[in-house]
């Protein structure tokens, strides 16, 4: 493991000497332009592991991407590797079409601190709740970003993460076929606590992800890459690009069905993946991406 050949995997040339907050949210930007969100190989008939140098070798080496815990547990150790003062956090990830969050910790996220403040670095959300700069853990102020305005609320030691959408242009709106997004204002993202973890705790959660039959991972094959002005995702055969603030406050959205034999073909040219094994794509959840 290199931290040179990492930085040429996500194109970064800037300075990596000082741990200070630019260069963190420098790398951090770099990273989820270059590494898609994705678990492709839970329908292409491979194990997602749960070790750095699998992960290491999976995203750096063969240029793919990972979910929450191999994209955060890379950038942990990215950022340690640097001199940050990295602590590994849990989270439960809230599904707006059962109104709940996750009964049990589903979500792995990292906090920093710097100088004396805290920040929440999550590179592993994916789709268009990804944070585009590592945010400042503050309770109840907005912290306005490309995608949208994010904010902390805290109550009792639990801090909840929100977004507050911009309204969505879908100009084909019949191919769309997510869950009514006008009258979704503020939208819950997770809750945590900032009680450390460690990795060993997400062991049994990484095994449940990828089997259970009602796992969003498992009833949808997944995989998003943030751009330069918004995100594209592939679920299912569903092509969507999303461009950010296009026009008066509001988020151009626009999407494609994919044919099977373009699938391929648009894993490489708009994800720059290539897989060893043939992908069956899955999209049979009711649940929304977006």
């Amino acid at each position: 493991m290199d931290i040179k050949e990492y930085f040429a995997r996500i194109s970064y040339r800037g300075s990596h000497n000082k741990p200070d907050l630019s260069t963190m949210s420098d790398i951090f930007q770099h990273h989820i332009q270059a590494v898609p969100f994705e678990n492709l190989s839970i329908h292409c008939g491979e194990k997602i592991e749960l070790d750095l140098e699998a992960t290491y070798n999976k995203i750096v080496r063969k240029k793919r991407g990972g979910w929450c815990m191999e994209n955060n547990y890379l950038l942990s150790w990215v950022l340690k590797t640097l001199g940050y003062d990295v602590t590994l956090l849990g989270a439960r990830v809230y599904f707006p079409e059962y109104e709940a969050y996750a009964e049990e910790m589903d979500h792995l996220l990292l906090k920093v601190v710097l100088d004396g403040k805290s920040y929440i670095v999550d590179g592993g959300f994916g789709m268009s709740y990804q944070l585009w700069q590592p945010m400042e853990l503050i309770s109840g102020r907005d912290q306005p970003q490309t995608p949208g305005v994010f904010r902390f609320q805290e109550e009792s030691g639990i801090w909840y993460l929100e977004k507050v959408k911009r309204k969505q242009l879908v100009p084909n709106q019949s191919a769309s076929t997510s869950h009514n997004t006008e009258e979704e204002v503020c939208r819950r993202i997770y809750l945590f606590t900032l009680q450390p973890r460690d990795i060993e705790e997400f062991r049994g959660c990484n095994a449940h992800l990828q089997t259970a039959p009602d796992s969003l991972f498992v009833t949808k094959s997944i995989c998003s890459l943030q751009t330069a002005h918004g995100i594209r995702a592939l679920v299912g055969w569903k092509l969507t690009e999303m461009t950010y603030n296009y026009r008066d406050n509001m988020d151009l959205v626009e999407v494609r069905i994919l044919a099977d034999e373009e699938i391929e073909k648009t894993l490489k040219e708009k994800f720059n993946i290539t897989l060893d094994k043939k992908l069956v794509p899955v999209n049979s959840s009711r649940l929304s991406m977006f």
